[in-house]
């Protein structure tokens, strides 16, 4: 015993004539089109709710010319003969002498010669100096003119 069901839409369409059958099939595609732009407009919707809950903890670094920073000690894990676990991560200060673009610096260290290699932002942070570095400006006077000049 065989039971035939047929759907609606194909018993509709044996009852088409052939431009009316054509004319049901591009609309049909018109149809799947736009469900599948609506579907491509909530992915896009959710990716960006995701990228907005991601970049709300993300900190933009950006550094301007003659600003003083710290540089990281690359390649990272790499540790100074004798202080083995308590070897600095960070090294410098340098300061920025030009500013590259797309997050690249080429940073000049305090003797004032100018590292060929430029370096990514993101492994530079900012410098604080701090009460013995306040010191050494007062007893270094090629320091404190070089913070002078950094400054003008």
């Amino acid at each position: 015993m065989e039971i035939a069901v047929q759907s609606l839409r194909i018993a509709h369409q044996h009852n088409l004539v052939g431009e009316d059958y054509s004319q049901a099939m591009l609309l049909e595609l018109e149809g799947l089109d736009a469900s599948r732009i609506d579907t491509l407009n909530k992915l896009l919707a959710g990716t960006q709710a995701v990228s907005r809950a991601y970049n709300k903890r993300v900190k933009n670094k950006s550094f301007e010319e003659g600003e003083i920073v710290w540089k990281a000690v690359l390649p990272l894990g790499t540790h100074v003969a004798g202080y083995e676990k308590w070897s600095p991560t960070w090294e410098g200060p340098f300061i920025i002498k030009q500013i590259l673009g797309m997050g690249a610096y080429i940073l000049q260290d305090r003797d004032g010669d100018v590292h060929a290699t430029p370096i990514n932002g993101k492994w530079l942070k900012k410098f604080y100096p701090t009460m013995w570095d306040s010191q050494a400006v007062q007893t270094d006077p090629g320091l404190e003119r070089q913070q002078d000049e950094t400054i003008v």
